[in-house]
This record gives C-alpha cells, sequence and structure tokens, in this order.
C-alpha cells in the first residue's frame, strides 16, 4: 500500500458500482462507496459513506457511516451516523441510524430505531409510601395519631 493512508476521508468516494454493473457478494471497503448499477444480493459495508443513486437498485444490506439513498433499497441499513431518504429515494427494510432524514416525496416502509437505545419512563405507577402528600402531612408536627 505505498502512498495510501489507512484511513481515507469518509468524504472521498473510493468505489463505484457504476450504471452498467451489477453486483452480488460482500463488499468491504474503508473508502466511501456510490452505486448507480444493481445489487442484486449480499452485504455492502464500509467505515465510509454510501450513496445510493437515482439509478441504483439494491437488494442488498448497508452497512456505512452516513446513507444516502435517492435510488432504490429493499434490504436492511446500518448507519452509525444519519441515513437521508432523498426525494426519488425508497427504502423497505430495517433501519438503524444515529439519525434519519425524509425528504418530501421520499418512501420508507420498515422499522425505524434511531439513536441510542433508551429505556421508556414508567407511567402511572402508584407513588411509594414516604413520597406521598399523606406521609408528609404525618410527619408535621400537631398530626401525630392520637391528638
Amino acid at each position: 500500500m505505498l502512498g495510501r493512508s489507512k484511513t481515507p476521508p469518509v468524504e472521498k468516494i473510493e468505489t463505484v458500482i457504476g450504471p452498467n454493473t451489477t453486483f452480488k457478494g460482500y463488499l468491504l471497503c474503508d473508502g466511501s462507496v456510490r452505486i448507480d448499477g444493481v445489487c442484486e444480493e449480499g452485504v455492502i459495508e464500509t467505515a465510509g459513506n454510501i450513496v445510493v443513486g437515482p439509478t441504483a437498485k439494491v437488494a442488498a444490506d448497508l452497512i456505512a457511516e452516513n446513507v444516502s439513498v435517492s435510488g432504490v433499497v429493499t434490504g436492511s441499513i446500518r448507519a452509525a451516523g444519519r441515513l437521508e431518504i432523498l426525494s426519488t429515494g425508497k427504502v423497505w427494510g430495517d433501519v438503524e441510524a444515529g439519525s434519519f432524514l425524509r425528504d418530501e416525496g421520499g418512501y420508507f416502509d420498515g422499522r425505524l430505531v434511531t439513536g441510542e437505545k433508551q429505556e421508556p419512563p414508567v407511567i402511572g405507577q402508584p407513588e411509594t409510601a414516604d413520597a406521598g402528600p399523606e406521609s408528609a402531612a404525618s410527619a408535621e408536627p400537631g398530626n401525630e395519631v392520637g391528638d
């Protein structure tokens, strides 16, 4: 790897699946990926970004820092950063992303999980005995039992 850094900038697109290309399999790379062709099955995984162009048809799982979809994706998407579905983009599949943006006209059908996992708040639980208003009133002088 002469002259090549180990961690290329994520903005730089290193791999292109062109409009006249059909891909099947597992693609693993460090740099960003642009897809304008067809991905019939498999996984595309990168430490960079994935850009799905308007002519792309992807039936594969995508794993990246950020994913931008202008074409069609059927498969799961895992974006540590952000998933964008632009106005011409369509996604069918389960998504895990740090943040999510869908432009007007964009389509999404699937399960979406964003941000860090959090437990829901407890709603409708009775208050504990020592925290209620009755316990506060009984602690005041002159409210002792037997007065």
